[in-house]
């Protein structure tokens, strides 16, 4: 659901326009921290990560992203109970090889997330193509739900998920929610993608590009924190 060429779209036509006046209302995190940005595209990279607070959706309203590291790091977010996503506040690795070259591909991940508003912890993997969309949503809370059309449950990479298969008009969206919410775990990340490609047949020997994490925030009206305590990928 969460389309990256939509966000890099919109970051490269319209750096802060309207948001400007807006995102400097959220607040940092009382401890300083090495980076933050209340900028609507702010990123930055930090020990082989990239974080990017990515507000892209429309009707938004205000957040601010700090990181003492790439693999620790948050959000503070305050955008209207309305509907449709309103940004994906993330930290991104790059892997930039084929499943068949891969020898590991894994996460480990540990979150704070708010009980209320609208949003779901997810990975949003992506070929170098842009023609796949992997999403892996480990938590979920409010009205969010995944592109497409249900195709069972499955247990791959240590979680059981409902799989969804759809279309966001411009790629091919696969989507894994996990059967129960979880803010702590490890997801073996490359049975996942070789059940896609060997299992299914949805898509070739694909080149894995890039691996993302965060929160896909619909609503947290009042002003929510959402925090990645500890995210890491490695890959062989």
């Amino acid at each position: 659901m969460a389309s990256t060429l939509r966000k890099i779209t919109m970051a490269v036509l319209a750096p802060a326009m309207a948001l400007g006046a807006t995102v400097g209302l959220a607040s940092a995190p009382a401890s300083a921290a090495v980076w933050s940005s209340c900028d609507q595209w702010g990123s930055t990279s930090l020990n082989g990560y990239t974080l990017y607070n990515n507000i892209w959706g429309s009707g938004a309203g205000s957040q601010c992203i700090w990181a003492n590291s790439g693999t620790n790091w948050g959000v503070n977010a305050n955008h209207p109970n309305t509907g449709g996503i309103k940004s994906y506040p993330d930290s991104k690795k790059v892997i930039n090889k084929s499943i068949t070259s891969l020898g590991s591909l894994s996460s480990n991940y540990n979150v704070t997330v708010p009980s209320s508003g609208a949003y779901n912890t997810s990975y949003d993997i992506w070929d170098t193509n842009h023609a796949y969309e992997i999403m892996l949503w480990v938590n979920k809370t409010g009205a969010v739900g995944p592109l497409g059309t249900s195709q069972g449950n499955v247990t791959l990479g240590g979680h059981t998920w409902t799989v969804y298969k759809g279309s966001n008009g411009s790629n091919a969206v696969f989507s894994f929610v996990r059967t129960s919410n979880s803010t702590s775990g490890s997801v073996n990340i490359l049975p996942i993608l070789k059940w896609i490609k060997d299992t299914k047949g949805w898509f070739g020997n694909v080149t894995v590009g890039d691996l993302q994490f965060g929160f896909e925030i619909t609503s947290s009206s009042g002003g929510l924190d959402f925090v990645a305590n500890n995210l890491t990928v490695s890959s062989s």
